[in-house]
């Protein structure tokens, strides 16, 4: 299996879809399924029934969006862009913007 391109703390732009244009933070990435959760983008309602530790009603959260229909930002200009790979001379792998080539800065 590849490294993964977009990662969990990424800033990234909808391409495609309902929400086209429309721009969120990575909340959870789901390999297996080659989906993201990005925040704010792909609501959708559910009726959640009342238990002891929830309330019931309807509720509204994010939906998984394939990562096909999402790009990382880019750091210097906020647009959309590809990301490539560098290796350093230290020997440590970072990603790069393939639009302005700077580094995408890690969120841990």
């Amino acid at each position: 299996m590849s490294a993964f391109k977009i990662k969990k703390g990424d800033n990234v732009i909808v391409l495609a879809g309902r929400d086209k244009g429309k721009r969120g933070e990575v909340i959870e990435v789901r390999p297996k399924e080659q989906r993201a959760l990005v925040r704010g983008v792909n609501m959708v309602r559910r009726h959640q029934r009342q238990t002891a530790s929830q309330e019931g009603g309807i509720i509204s959260k994010e939906g998984p969006i394939a990562l096909s229909n999402i790009a990382i930002e880019d750091p210097k200009d906020g647009k959309p862009t590809r990301v490539g790979f560098q290796i350093l001379k230290d020997g440590k792998k970072i990603r790069i913007a393939k639009r302005s080539g700077e580094q995408i800065p890690e969120k841990n």
